[in-house]
């Protein structure tokens, strides 16, 4: 057995609480210090350091984890539900007693680079900074200076008090010794400098990994998956590669501006947690960064695409057609090309065609909201069909959608549909007719 081995076997009781903190939002030596070769950061913009923090902290999307419902802003208080246990997070306001008005500069770096708390403790990888380890001192003290002028709020934030052994959290080592790497970003002197902007944002602040790469066991990246799709939560984060089927390899660059800073475009419409991120965060970044972030993503290898598409001809087809003529036509088009910034299209869909359909009979069963945003207010609703359609039905209608069109990838058996109405709490079908009139 060797060393890496060894260690795995000794801490992963310990550190398999990763796996259920890292995708939240969700280490050699993390001491060692860096000088960091990044991209231009804001301040080469002219704007002051605080206007940058502002900007910056909303790019990392701070406030989702660090705002409890019905709290001030960045008090803390959230408690982040995992297997393993309840995650308080901190009040990051500049309270000295209950915040982080006490910090020096090195000490709010330390804490969001290298998963070290003040008082030298290791933090559980809620707080990403697996990911933040790419984002640079400049920008770093550029949050901290905006963070400290933010109203301070007194609240006292509950200790984490996870059960045995998930509460030493001296065991994080091993986790890190793993999995955690703290080298600095670095340009590839190969690729233009919006290509390099994209790829700092993406794997620094933006912290895509943390949902859309899958998982292992303990809670790291899948090696060779990076933004190939994770599930979580209920939710499947898809492939944000240049996967022309399951990724985002046919959008132009405009779309992917347009769904990142409004929510939609004639592709998708954004919800759950991606609606929440471009609500609190996505939607404040200005175009240039995001066009560097579609440049970066679009550019990226994607998965490998094995699936098989079934003919029209077959029986589960037609009854999946059926189906959808009587219940989602009308917004959804005899196309499937759907309303666009309004009503996803189908056809094309590469969420729709993902290897998991966890997303489509989450959306089927129990309907769905997309994100209002500034510059897109009008955000349509799908009702629920859980009700209405049964295990059978559902089947059909997810396979038809997921092969219409030209769409192309696995079949839905009614095992599945049986399974997601249990996960989600979905109600049972009423005593309908099987016609769905």
């Amino acid at each position: 057995m060797t060393a890496k081995k060894v260690i795995a076997a000794v801490v992963g009781v310990a550190v398999i609480a990763g796996a259920g903190f890292v995708g939240y939002k969700t280490w050699h030596n993390a001491s060692q210090k860096h000088d960091f070769i990044a991209p231009p950061s804001l301040s080469s913009t002219g704007k002051t350091a605080l206007e940058r923090g502002e900007y910056l902290a909303r790019a990392g999307d701070c406030v989702a984890c660090h705002t409890a419902e019905g709290g001030k802003p960045y008090a803390g208080g959230m408690g982040l539900d995992t297997p393993f246990g309840k995650i308080m997070v901190s009040n990051i306001t500049p309270d000295k007693e209950t915040g982080i008005g006490g910090w020096s500069d090195q000490q709010f770096i330390d804490a969001v680079r290298q998963g070290k708390g003040v008082h030298g403790e290791n933090l559980y990888p809620a707080m990403p900074y697996n990911v933040y380890s790419k984002v640079s001192d400049a920008d770093l003290k550029d949050m901290k200076a905006y963070l400290d002028t933010i109203p301070a709020v007194h609240n006292q934030v509950a200790k984490t008090d996870l059960p045995f052994p998930f509460n030493i959290r001296q065991m994080m080592w091993g986790w890190n010794l793993l999995f955690f790497d703290a080298a600095p970003f670095k340009t590839n002197p190969q690729r233009s400098s919006q290509w390099n902007r994209g790829a700092y944002l993406v794997d620094g602040l933006g912290h895509c990994t943390s949902c859309h790469t899958p998982k292992n066991l303990l809670g790291a990246d899948q090696s060779g998956k990076y933004l190939q799709g994770g599930e979580l939560q209920g939710w499947l984060a898809p492939e944000i590669t240049g996967n022309r089927r399951q990724g985002i390899g046919r959008w132009t660059p405009d779309q992917v501006v347009s769904y990142l800073g409004t929510g939609s475009n004639s592709h998708a419409v954004a919800a759950g947690p991606m609606g929440e991120a471009i609500d609190n965060s996505l939607q404040y970044m200005n175009k240039d960064d995001l066009r560097a972030m579609a440049e970066y993503l679009q550019s990226l290898p994607g998965s490998r695409d094995n699936s098989v598409p079934l003919t029209a001809a077959q029986e589960t087809m037609q009854r999946g057609a059926k189906i959808y003529q009587d219940n989602c036509m009308a917004c959804h088009k005899a196309d499937g090309s759907g309303v666009e910034g309004m009503i996803p299209a189908l056809a094309g869909n590469s969420g729709v065609q993902a290897p998991s359909a966890t997303n489509v009979l989450r959306a089927l069963m129990l309907g769905g909201q997309g994100v209002a945003t500034h510059s897109n207010p009008t955000a349509a609703a799908m009702p629920e069909f859980a009700w209405k359609l049964d295990d059978q039905q559902l089947s059909d209608v997810a396979t038809f959608i997921r092969n219409g069109w030209g769409n192309q990838s696995p079949a839905v058996n009614t095992q599945d549909v049986a399974n997601a109405r249990k996960s989600l709490s979905a109600s049972n079908p009423l005593n309908n007719p099987r016609n769905t009139q």
